[in-house]
C-alpha cells in the first residue's frame, strides 16, 4: 500500500490530484494512505463550499441589510463587526480544550455545529415578527446575541480546526490548496450571493421574510458542510503533541524519525505551563508576527466593516446592487486565488503581503470621491469591488500560510490561538473605535474614517519587514 506522510520533505510540483510521494514516508503520528490524504483535500474543499452558502445568511451583506431594515444604529454595526473578532479572545481556551480531547472531528461537531444550530432561534423570532409577538428592537437585540454565542463557540473550535487542517495539508501544497480551497468558496460566493440578493429584494412576503428564508436554508447548507469534516482523517491532539514532545521545536520541517506505533495510543505529555509561556516568549519571530498581524487587524477594522453601510445608507443603494458588487469581488477572489497560492509557493508569503498590503492600505482612499451617480454606481463601485477582491484574496492567503510555517508544531493550536485572540481584541477595538467616529460630523464622518484606516493600513505594514518566513 502507498503512504503519505503529513508534511512532506521533497519538494512537490504535481497538483493535489497527482501526488505522488515516496512510500516509505513516515507521518507525523501514523502513516496514512495518500488515497485517504486526497479524499481529506476534497471532503475540506466541499466543507468550504457548503460553509460559504451559510455564512450568507449569517453574516456579510445580506445580515447588513436586514439590520438596515430594522433601522438599526451605526453603532449596532460597530458591535455586529467586532463581535467575531472580540470572541476569538476565548480561542487560548478552546485550543487547550481541544488539546485534551481524543478526536478533531467530535470537538469540530460540539462547537461548530451547536454553534450554527443556534441561528435556527432567529428564524423562528423573524416569523415571530410576521405574527406580532416579535418587534423589530428585540430583533436587534436578538440577532446581536446570536452572533455572539454563535462565533463564542465558533472561536473554541476554529484553533483546533486550524490545526487539524494543517496536520493534513502538505507543507509544500499549502499555498496551491488553500488557493483551490479559497476559490471554490469564491465561485459559490460569486453564483449564490446575486441570487440570494435578488430573492431578499423581490420576496413576495418582503424582505424580511425573504432573508428569513435565505438564513433557513444557509443553516441546512452548514451543517451538510459539518458532515463533510467525517470524511477527512480525523487526529489525535494527545498522540501528536505526544509525538512532537520528543523533538526539538522549531518552526522549520523536522527530519523524518521513525515512529513507534505506541504512539498512536500514548497518553499526552504536556508542558508545564511556565515552560509553555516561556516557549512564546523566546519565540521572537513568532512576537513580531503578533505585532504586525495585531496592528493590521486594528487598521483595517477601522473602516471595513462601514463600506456596506455607506452604500447601503450613504448612498441608497438596492440590495441587489449591493450583492452583485459582493459577486464582482468574489469573482475576482477566485481568479486570483489559484495565481497567488502558486506565486506564495514559489517566492514566499512575506513580499506578497508587503506589496498587495501597500494597495490595499491605498484602497480606502479610493472611496473619497464616490457618489451616487451614474459614472460611480456602474463603472468605480464595481471596479472597487474587484480591486477589493484581488488584492484580499492574497492577504488572507498569505496570512494564513505564514502563520503555519511559523507556528512550532507542537501544541500547534494553541498559537493559533493566541494569534487569533490578539488579532480578535485589536479588530474589535478597532471597529468600536470606527463606530464612533462615524457617530461624530466633526470627525469626518464614514469618508474620515476611510482616510484615518489608509495611514493605520500602512503604518502596520512596518513590522512586517522584521518577520522572518521559515525556509525563505
Amino acid at each position: 500500500m502507498d503512504f503519505v506522510q503529513v508534511e512532506t520533505i521533497a519538494p512537490l510540483t504535481l497538483e493535489i490530484s497527482q501526488i505522488a510521494l515516496p512510500s516509505t514516508a513516515l507521518s507525523r503520528t501514523s502513516r496514512i494512505p495518500k488515497d485517504t490524504i486526497r479524499t481529506s483535500l476534497r471532503a475540506s474543499t466541499t466543507d468550504s463550499v457548503l460553509a460559504a452558502v451559510y455564512s450568507l445568511g449569517t453574516g456579510g451583506i445580506l445580515l447588513s441589510n436586514f439590520l438596515v431594515e430594522l433601522g438599526a444604529s451605526p453603532v449596532v454595526f460597530g458591535m455586529l463587526s467586532s463581535i467575531p473578532m472580540l470572541v476569538n479572545l476565548v480561542q487560548p481556551l478552546g485550543a487547550y480544550l481541544s488539546e485534551r480531547s481524543t478526536s478533531r472531528f467530535q470537538y469540530s461537531l460540539r462547537t461548530h455545529g451547536i454553534g450554527r444550530l443556534l441561528w435556527l432561534v432567529l428564524v423562528i423570532s423573524i416569523a415571530g415578527v410576521s405574527w406580532g409577538v416579535v418587534n423589530t428592537h428585540q430583533l436587534v437585540i436578538l440577532t446581536l446575541l446570536i452572533v455572539l454565542f454563535s462565533n463564542l463557540l465558533g472561536g473554541l473550535g476554529t484553533a483546533s480546526w486550524l490545526s487539524w487542517v494543517a496536520m493534513i495539508v502538505p507543507r509544500q501544497l499549502r499555498g496551491r490548496y488553500f488557493g483551490t480551497r479559497n476559490s471554490a468558496a469564491s465561485l459559490t460566493n460569486l453564483v449564490c450571493v446575486p441570487m440570494a440578493g435578488l430573492a431578499v429584494s423581490h420576496w413576495y412576503g418582503g424582505t424580511l421574510q425573504g432573508y428569513g428564508v435565505i438564513l433557513l436554508v444557509g443553516i441546512v447548507f452548514g451543517i451538510m458542510g459539518l458532515g463533510c469534516q467525517y470524511f477527512q482523517v480525523d487526529m489525535n491532539p494527545q498522540s501528536q503533541n505526544t509525538y512532537y514532545g520528543k523533538l526539538p521545536q522549531t518552526s522549520e520541517i523536522q527530519p523524518e524519525v521513525a515512529i513507534d506505533k505506541s504512539f498512536e495510543v500514548a497518553q499526552s505529555i504536556y508542558p508545564p505551563q511556565n515552560q509553555l509561556a516561556n516557549s512564546l516568549w523566546k519565540n521572537s519571530n513568532f512576537l513580531r508576527f503578533l505585532l504586525y498581524f495585531s496592528f493590521w487587524t486594528l487598521a483595517v477594522s477601522l473602516s471595513s466593516p462601514f463600506f456596506n453601510l455607506y452604500m447601503l445608507d450613504t448612498l441608497d443603494l438596492d440590495v441587489s446592487y449591493v450583492t452583485i458588487y459582493n459577486s464582482l469581488q468574489a469573482g475576482a477572489t477566485l481568479l486570483m486565488l489559484i495565481l497567488w497560492g502558486k506565486l506564495a509557493d514559489k517566492i514566499g508569503n512575506r513580499p506578497i503581503l508587503i506589496c498587495i498590503g501597500i494597495l490595499v492600505a491605498a484602497t480606502p482612499l479610493l472611496w473619497l470621491g464616490i457618489g451616487v451617480n451614474r459614472l460611480d454606481i456602474w463603472l468605480w463601485l464595481p471596479l472597487l469591488h474587484i480591486l477589493s477582491g484581488g488584492t484580499w484574496a492574497a492577504i488572507d492567503l498569505c496570512s494564513n500560510n505564514i502563520q503555519l510555517a511559523i507556528a512550532p508544531n507542537k501544541n500547534q493550536s494553541i498559537y493559533f490561538a493566541i494569534a487569533a485572540a490578539v488579532a480578535g481584541a485589536s479588530g474589535a477595538l478597532g471597529t468600536t473605535i470606527g463606530s464612533f467616529i462615524v457617530q461624530f460630523a466633526q470627525f469626518g464622518g464614514l469618508l474620515g474614517l476611510f482616510a484615518l484606516s489608509s495611514l493605520f493600513r500602512l503604518a502596520a505594514l512596518v513590522p512586517l519587514f522584521f518577520v522572518k518566513e521559515p525556509g525563505r
